[in-house]
């Protein structure tokens, strides 16, 4: 941040490396320097829990907090550190002295809206950019070895000791966890990946939200206090049932995957993934993240809706292994990487000579890729096309 030109990084770190305190930090840096941090994040709850967050280590620092939404305007300019989500990026009003954006989970942010950043201040100065994502998914792990972005590595924990323990469950041995869980009394979060039953082919199985939430309450968890959290649900509903779950007025969560990313309960232990199948190993990592981030020890258990040994064989992995990274590398190679440029994201994008499984020839491209940008002005046919290519932005290095 203290060089001229400007920042266009990636910060990489595993769940709970402590993402989040190097934004704060950086938008500190920011507002020593007289300029302001547009803060954003892929929900609104998540939103929310960063401005508390930032309120909670900045109340001394005299910092103007605010959080914004699309029905807010830059409210004069009045603050120094503007949390929202990406309906920042569509504030009719220009915003003035942004000296640094700063994307949370940016693999949630598409490429259209990525290219609108570099719009918010208008042409006077461009603001440092940092994006920051808990698991480098296969998209943004193409991304970042072609070189659009630069990056950065968040490689240690900061509680070495943390362990959260990751069981594949089949179907049959479900009631099994529930009589575990009983006994527990802890925090539980359980995640289904719909919202309501779904009557399409193949979709029969999978576990929804507000169907789990009856059969649950109904039937296995009579005694414990539970709630459910959808996309569906109001704001305030949402944020009432997060304050709950997190005060412990909330015993059992049912919820979608809306709690996948950077979702902050600290007495939250337990973690049940229904229909575990239908997941991503790098989204899975991301909902096991959630528990065991407090002083108890966490478990996860990935219950299938069906009995595939193909299915059960990818599980393993992420049964097995609890590295980010790994999982992703992982997933790339079972899923494909995606349209690298396009908006495609997912599946196989069939290149006629890069491999992309080939490492060390995508860091030599990437080497000499930063040889000729300096000398894009001495190529004005060159500097035409990426333009073109890229947007409005090309990367300063």
């Amino acid at each position: 941040m203290n060089k001229l030109s400007p920042m266009n990084r990636l910060l990489e770190g595993d769940v709970g490396t402590g993402k989040t305190i190097v934004a704060l930090l950086s938008s500190y840096v920011c507002y020593l320097n007289g300029l302001k941090t547009l803060y954003m994040a892929p929900t609104e709850i998540l939103a929310v829990q960063h401005y508390d967050t930032f309120k909670k280590i900045l109340p001394e620092l005299n910092i103007n907090l605010e959080i914004g939404s699309m029905n807010k305007s830059d409210r004069g300019g009045k603050y120094d550190i503007l949390i929202g989500t990406h309906a920042l990026l569509y504030n009719k009003e220009k915003y003035s002295d942004i000296g640094l954006v700063i994307i949370d989970e940016q693999h949630r942010f598409g490429v259209e809206q990525r290219g609108k950043i570099i719009e918010l201040s208008g042409k006077e100065k461009v603001p440092h950019l940092l994006s920051m994502t808990a698991t480098p998914i296969p998209r943004t792990l193409a991304l970042t070895l072609y070189g659009d972005l630069s990056i950065s590595i968040l490689k240690e924990h900061p509680n070495p000791e943390r362990k959260i323990y990751t069981k594949v469950i089949p179907e049959k041995k479900r009631m099994e966890v529930y009589e575990w869980v009983k006994k527990r009394k802890e925090p539980v979060f359980v995640v289904c990946p719909l919202i309501e039953d779904s009557s399409t082919a193949g979709m029969e199985n999978i576990k929804a939200a507000e169907a789990e939430y009856t059969f649950l309450k109904k039937n296995v968890f009579k005694n414990m206090n539970m709630g459910i959290l959808h996309g569906r649900m109001s704001s305030k509903d949402k944020q009432d049932v997060i304050n709950n779950f997190r005060k412990g007025k909330i015993m059992v969560l049912v919820s979608t995957p809306v709690i996948e990313v950077g979702m902050d309960i600290p007495d939250a232990s337990i973690m049940i993934i229904e229909s575990a199948e239908r997941y991503g190993l790098s989204a899975l990592h991301q909902l096991r993240g959630r528990v065991g981030r407090g002083s108890r020890e966490g478990y996860c258990f990935a219950v299938m809706s069906n009995d595939s040994k193909s299915s059960y064989s990818r599980l393993s992995y992420f049964e097995n292994i609890d590295n980010g990274l790994e999982l992703a590398e992982i997933d790339l190679k079972i899923r494909g990487q995606g349209d690298v440029f396009g908006t495609m994201q997912h599946g196989f994008k069939r290149l006629k000579i890069a491999n992309l499984y080939d490492l060390e020839m995508l860091n030599n491209v990437k080497k000499c890729a930063e040889e000729y940008f300096p000398k894009l002005d001495k190529y004005p046919l060159l500097k035409l096309k990426l333009t073109d290519r890229m947007g409005k932005y090309i990367p300063s290095n």
